[in-house]
């Protein structure tokens, strides 16, 4: 939240808006779709009514989630069903593996085999982890979650690109989803996410990211093209990518990269005139210093008066982490700007450590999952410390799957009096994963937003090739959901025969 392919040249060596302002509650709605009920399926008691309920005490830091009936109770049994189907198929690594093969082999790219396979996988995985296949689809997916007492992150699902008209292609995507976001009820989608390798060619992303990384060497290191920005590196911050000076970038990257700041620039204007925050992805450290740059000169110009427009977002299985995360907060205080964060523990473990051993360094990535732990919840106890003795200067997206870690910052966040629907607090899960952590979380009085990707089939496979490759361990992980599901489910069998 991975297994991307470095490229060969370096291998080779939460119900409310997130930020302050309210939404325009004039734009119309799009009615949810209301499955049929099932056999087993009760009225749900919408989770909101709980959440309206529930009073600032120690219960909203104590997070229940060990009542199956009330943390599904939103949940019709038929989705219920398939939902623990699709995750014991993908805790089970052999299916796993036969199914991204199936998926990637050649054999099924053209003709009957490709179809079968696409059919399949709508039915199974593209409709468990995605939002729909289109805007509409998507916009019925987040009516029905808002019913639930969650909120949506829309996210346009295009992967890298590597030439300017497929930029152009996935800007258009990018704008109309800011709009399809419009057009919901008020409240019901809180960020719009952003990929800069969609956006901005791969290759010229390298090369921004060698130059800076030359600079940080060597601050004497002058790169005309460079915009006001805050911190992107720290002292312990890998830059072995780099092993000689870069040549500067040529008349024709110059051009490219003018480009990707006006299709940066119409995002983030969109994205301002809609009052909607736009939360920027992480990447591998291979172009994550150019992709920081992005963000960071761009929250300097549209994150305005306690509003963080522009999200970004750390990784905290990288060692560099909660340092470039002071220094970042530090050099934003000083110039009085307001910053946005989502909070990660990341994706790219296998790369980022083959390919520091290619040269002859030791991962950036933290030695062991508890230092990755410590990390995460550390920087997450630092963002809401900063929340609470603000004027508001930092607004943060608690991404995790984790129980402990959710359970941790839920308590800080008690404990400093910034729980319920505070608007600089957002927790967030992927859809179709942690629903458990999801609703008890929201039960609790926090806002809560799930990760929704959408397009057409064919378009959004690679990331789900993606997460099923880097969510190996989460997915083999999730009894915990699974359990919970299979006790929820016996009970309406149960409540349904006698």
């Amino acid at each position: 939240m991975a297994t991307r392919v470095i490229p060969p040249r370096i291998l080779k060596k939460l119900r409310y808006n997130t930020t302050t302002k309210p939404l325009n509650a004039a734009h119309p709605s799009i009615s949810p779709v209301i499955a049929p009920p099932s056999l087993f399926e009760r009225s749900p008691s919408p989770v909101a009514d709980a959440v309206s309920t529930t009073s600032t005490t120690m219960e909203t830091a104590n997070l229940n989630l060990d009542d199956a009936e009330r943390l599904f109770a939103s949940v019709s049994t038929e989705k219920l069903l398939r939902s623990s189907a699709v995750l014991h198929a993908t805790a089970v690594g052999p299916m796993v593996d036969l199914g991204m093969w199936l998926m990637k082999s050649p054999v099924f790219q053209t003709g009957l085999p490709k179809d079968l396979i696409m059919a399949a996988t709508k039915e199974t995985f593209f409709s468990h982890f995605c939002a729909g296949e289109d805007a509409a689809a998507a916009g019925r997916s987040i009516s029905a979650l808002k019913e639930a007492g969650l909120r949506g992150m829309l996210v346009y699902g295009v992967e890298d690109a590597h030439e300017n008209d497929g930029c152009d292609r996935n800007l258009k995507g990018f704008l109309h989803t800011v709009d399809v976001s419009k057009s919901l009820p008020p409240s019901s989608v809180s960020f719009v996410i952003v990929k800069i390798t969609a956006i901005c060619p791969m290759t010229l992303l390298e090369r921004m990211s060698d130059l800076l990384r030359w600079q940080q060497k060597d601050p004497s290191f002058v790169l005309p093209w460079k915009q006001d920005s805050l911190p992107i590196f720290a002292e312990s911050s890998p830059l072995y990518h780099t092993q000689k000076r870069p040549e500067p970038l040529t008349p024709e990257e110059e051009s490219d990269l003018q480009l990707a700041n006006q299709r940066l620039l119409e995002l983030c204007q969109r994205c301002e005139e809609a009052n909607m925050p736009l939360l920027v992805d992480a990447e591998h450290t291979t172009v994550q210093p150019a992709i920081d740059y992005f963000t960071y000169s761009s929250s300097i110009r549209h994150n305005k008066d306690d509003n963080p427009i522009v999200f970004g977002t750390i990784q905290t299985y990288l060692k560099d982490a909660k340092e470039r995360l002071l220094l970042t907060t530090k050099a934003a205080e000083k110039m009085g700007v307001p910053l946005g964060f989502k909070l990660v523990r990341g994706a790219y473990m296998s790369t980022e450590s083959k390919l520091a051993e290619s040269f002859g360094y030791a991962s950036p990535i933290h030695n062991t999952i508890q230092e990755t732990h410590n990390c995460f919840n550390g920087c997450s106890s630092f963002l809401l410390e900063k929340i609470a003795n603000g004027p508001g200067s930092i607004s943060v997206v608690l991404a995790t799957h984790n129980i402990e870690s959710g359970k941790l910052a839920a308590a800080k966040a008690y404990e400093l009096g910034v729980g319920k629907v505070n608007h600089k607090l957002e927790f967030a899960q992927l859809y179709g994963m942690s629903e458990a952590l999801s609703f008890g979380l929201s039960n609790a009085g926090f806002q809560v937003s799930k990760y929704m990707p959408f397009g057409p089939v064919d378009m959004v496979m690679p990331y789900l090739l993606r997460r099923a490759e880097e969510n190996r361990g989460l997915l083999a992980a999730s009894g915990f959901d699974r359990q919970l599901m299979r006790k929820e489910l016996g009970r309406r069998l149960k409540a349904a025969m006698f």
